[in-house]
């Protein structure tokens, strides 16, 4: 059995890839320690020209690139569910994408997770209150910032996000500090630092990780 798992990690957008792929990399770093033997990884950022293919077409490109360029084992699908939950997603996008690639020549990679935060990519990034307020810079309460509820039960996250921004350069004291910040800024060094035990209380996160785990005990890696 190889000892290396050549990973690679497909986003809905350019924001996304800046907190997922060390996100992505971390977790599968943790479920890789469980594995039997000594097992190696890397995640390769798989990126495609997007314009004029929809979702099932981006997919199938991005397998063949992964392939082709890399030789990649495993593919990482991210999209946003947009919702409260992710069945639609899972029935129009994932699903039906799974089903095409099974149809595919060997030329492609045809072992696929995914990745389907409920809402989107920022709830996932609300779900370290702590860290999310550190790195912005501010000291009011969850209540106050309106964080205090499950990151997925939240529509519009990315806006809560920009609102506590916004706050933070109100105040007079971080007015230095946070002059320029934007949201652009938080993506990576959030996915970086974000504690995954806090991910963990996320059903859609515990459900991409549960995938993982399973595809690579189907792939003959995990054995718990």
């Amino acid at each position: 059995m190889s000892n290396f798992i050549l990973a690679g990690l497909f986003t809905e957008g350019s924001t996304d890839v800046r907190f997922l792929s060390s996100v992505v990399e971390r977790v599968l770093e943790q479920v890789a320690f469980d594995c039997t033997g000594d097992i190696e990884t890397k995640v390769e950022i798989i990126n495609i020209d997007k314009s004029r293919k929809d979702f099932n077409q981006q997919v199938l490109e991005a397998s063949k690139v992964a392939s082709d360029k890399f030789g990649i084992l495993l593919l990482f699908v991210h999209t946003d569910s947009d919702s409260v939950n992710d069945d639609l997603i899972f029935q129009s996008k994932i699903i039906p994408a799974q089903t095409l690639l099974r149809d595919q020549d060997d030329s492609y990679c045809k072992d696929i997770v995914a990745i389907v935060p409920i809402q989107m990519t920022e709830s996932w990034m609300i779900a370290d209150k702590k860290l999310l307020k550190e790195e912005i810079g501010i000291e009011k309460s969850d209540t106050e910032l309106n964080i205090h509820l499950n990151p997925e039960l939240i529509s519009n996250p990315k806006s809560v996000i920009e609102s506590i921004i916004r706050l933070s350069k109100e105040d007079e004291t971080k007015r230095k500090r946070n002059k320029g910040l934007n949201i652009a800024d938080l993506y990576q060094i959030i996915g970086q630092k974000i504690e995954l035990t806090e991910l963990e209380k996320l059903p859609s996160y515990l459900k991409f990780r549960n995938s993982l785990i399973e595809k690579l005990r189907e792939l003959n890696f995990y054995h718990k």
